[in-house]
């Protein structure tokens, strides 16, 4: 096992793979994030020593786990056996947060929490009709992408890592499948209570019991719909109450989980629970909106205090005015004054393209200068709301070296905690100028980025990188960066991205732009 801990970050394997992050170590393997030097890609790496007894195993489980096609899985990408003394499995890489950090946070709304656990469900349906099971199903093992959309890591790991010699009978198989059913129960109950039933697991706390029998989640925390209790206590329940028909298949758990409602009705119907003393009761404790933007998750809202109409916004407010104010020989005076106001619009908009496009040439002759920044606004397209620390965007460009605007805070990895690609700022040269250079002061080391510049016909601030074209890329700067562009780059929109943030705590990183200088000629 020590040849395996000599591996470090920066090793590069089979002559591609470069080892990044360590992920985890448990049961004898060892998981990391790795870049894939020939696609240019993240891969996740699962190893094991060759010379452990179910390194042969730990392959032979991987292969078999390709016969399960579902996308939800993270698929095998390549076998390599005996490299530096390791046997490898190579995974796709998912940019995602796994389930327990969200329910750490908070509870999921009943849609989305059925959502969720019915693609589980269908993906493992899928893996049981293949004679592969998971075996560790917890919500460690539940991603979900900044998209919504789920996957599902582990698929096979637990069989791999099996003792050396263990033929599985077909009870062994049978009790596997209920194994990964009555997870698939455990999630859908952690989902909207977050507590896992049985235990403490993935920093869950254990779920309620009362008499030795598990309560049902609508015991647990208000607001849980009926058609969700119900599923997790006919999953879990032993036997379910009512006389309700268990369910012990993964592909009927999704079924019914794509059928159930929101069930807006949460009049209380359960027995008053006021009598018992157990502290772990979350009855009467409020949903809390989790902080920063969770991938795919509408945050939980409280209840408004009565089902009545809202009150009309300002929008419909002044619609119904306009409505009052055309009626009679007044709509006329007043269709007027719209058809007056679009053709001096019209007239105004053609003059600001004229004077955009031809107006104030560049002068190549012209020496290099400072080229005056009429303003900054932060560059966020991949976050939730497309902002990041908006109001601080103009101390980039104040001239004054000890403010500057800075990042979101994210933990775990430099690259903004795998969630985004980048952030920035656009910088608004108020017309086409050629850009010839950069100087950025910034806080904190060291720092990557990339410098953008928008094509010259692009006349409004840019939200997105579709119209960008990279002009420059930096690596592991320290807190003055001078940044040479190629010659010819004439633009409007400058835009600094951030890729890789420096340290400010341990596993908490953040960047700071604190001046920004931009050199060419106008």
């Amino acid at each position: 096992m020590t040849d395996r801990r000599s591996l470090a970050s920066g090793d590069v394997l089979a002559h591609r793979y470069e080892l990044q992050d360590l992920v985890n170590e448990r049961h004898g393997s060892t998981t990391w994030r790795a870049h894939d030097k020939t696609l240019n890609r993240n891969v996740g790496i699962e190893m094991i020593s060759s010379a452990d007894p179910r390194a042969q195993h730990f392959l032979e489980a991987a292969r078999e786990s390709t016969s399960v096609t579902d996308p939800r899985f993270l698929r095998v990408l390549d076998l390599i056996e005996d490299e530096q003394q390791h046997h490898l499995v190579v995974r796709e890489w998912a940019r995602a947060f796994p389930l327990d950090q969200l329910l750490a946070q908070s509870p999921l709304p009943n849609r989305r929490a059925a959502t969720v656990v019915a693609e589980v469900a269908e993906a493992m349906a899928h893996a049981h009709e293949n004679g592969v099971y998971h075996r560790r199903l917890t919500p460690h093992q539940v991603l979900l992408k900044q998209s919504g959309a789920v996957r599902v890591v582990g698929l096979g790991v637990a069989t791999a890592l099996a003792p050396v010699g263990r033929q599985d009978t077909l009870s062994d198989l049978q009790a596997y499948e209920q194994l990964d059913v009555q997870a698939l129960g455990r999630l859908l109950y952690a989902s909207v209570t977050g507590r896992w039933p049985g235990g403490d697991v993935d920093g869950l706390a254990a779920a309620p019991v009362e008499h030795g029998r598990l309560l049902r989640p609508r015991q647990v925390r208000a607001g849980v719909s009926r058609d969700i209790d119900s599923i997790a206590d006919r999953i879990l329940g032993t036997p379910p109450r009512h006389h309700a028909t268990p369910l012990r298949k993964a592909a009927d758990i999704a079924r019914i989980l794509r059928l159930s409602g929101e069930d807006d009705d949460i009049h209380d119907d359960q027995p008053s629970l006021a009598g018992i003393s157990s502290p772990d009761l979350l009855r009467l404790d409020p949903v809390i909106v989790p902080g920063g933007p969770p991938p795919g998750l509408e945050p939980p809202r409280r209840r408004p205090k009565a089902y009545e109409p809202a009150p009309p916004t300002t929008f419909e407010r002044s619609k119904q005015r306009a409505r009052h104010a055309a009626k009679g020989d007044r709509g006329l005076v007043l269709l007027g004054v719209v058809g007056a106001l679009v053709i001096l619009s019209l007239i105004g908009f053609l003059v600001f393209r004229t004077d955009n496009h031809s107006a104030d040439p560049i002068d190549a002759s012209s020496p290099v200068r400072v080229l005056p920044v009429q303003r900054a606004t932060d560059f966020d397209p991949q976050g939730e709301d497309g902002r990041e620390n908006r109001e601080q965007a103009r101390l980039a460009v104040d001239g004054v070296a000890t403010t500057g605007w800075q990042t979101s805070t994210y933990l775990g990895l430099p690259t903004l905690g795998g969630v985004k690609d980048g952030v920035g700022l656009v910088l608004d040269l108020g017309g086409l100028r050629e850009v010839d250079s950069l100087r950025l002061r910034l806080a904190g080391e060291p720092t990557s980025l990339v410098v953008y510049a928008a094509s010259d016909d692009v006349t409004r601030t840019p939200r997105s990188r579709r119209d960008l074209e990279p002009v420059a890329t930096v690596d592991g700067v320290g807190t003055d960066a001078s940044i040479a562009l190629r010659s010819g780059i004439v633009t409007r929109y400058v835009v600094v991205w951030l890729t890789s943030l420096p340290e400010v705590e341990t596993g908490v990183f953040r960047g700071e732009i604190r001046d920004v200088v931009v050199r060419g000629r106008s």
